[in-house]
């Protein structure tokens, strides 16, 4: 594996983080009227892209314990955002869907996660932004394959191209 030469590459792994930990805060202070913590925000998100996941895998997705996940689904539970149910094939697995209340917040959701990335990326030409996603995507399949790839949106490998 070849090093880097420029210096400016150490920070990047900083940069990243602090762009995603300063989303996550502004994303939080934006939906703060929701009630919801940041942990609950990526759960919903979750389960709004893809209703009806195993709380398993939602434990992987979220990359945290399967008893901190549980303890979220209980009060997201509580709070009528999201269901569980038993699997179809499986009555021990858990399967946990997005709530009418959550599918009708969906649109405010939407106009909040919008409003954040507008802020992240003021002063960045419709060039730049493509650039930076197509960058972001190859990181992400250069460091966990296709599954990240299709985590992120994109459905794109290393090196492919719209």
């Amino acid at each position: 594996m070849p090093l880097m030469k420029n210096p400016d590459t150490d920070k990047l792994g900083f940069l990243i983080h602090d762009v995603a930990r300063l989303m996550r805060k502004r994303f939080q202070e934006y939906g703060s009227e929701y009630g919801l913590s940041a942990a609950q925000w990526r759960l919903l998100f979750r389960l709004l892209k893809e209703d009806g996941v195993p709380q398993t895998r939602l434990a992987e997705l979220l990359e945290i314990e399967p008893i901190s996940v549980s303890r979220l689904i209980d009060r997201m539970t509580e709070s009528g955002w999201v269901e569980r149910r038993q699997g179809r094939t499986d009555r021990r697995v858990r399967m946990v869907f997005a709530t009418r209340k959550a599918r009708e917040a969906y649109d405010g959701i939407r106009k909040i996660g919008s409003a954040v990335y507008d802020e992240a990326l003021v002063g960045m030409s419709e060039k730049e932004r493509a650039a930076l996603m197509d960058a972001l995507a190859k990181m992400a399949g250069n460091l966990g394959g296709a599954a990240s790839c299709e985590e992120a949106g994109t459905g794109k490998r290393t090196g492919e191209t719209q």
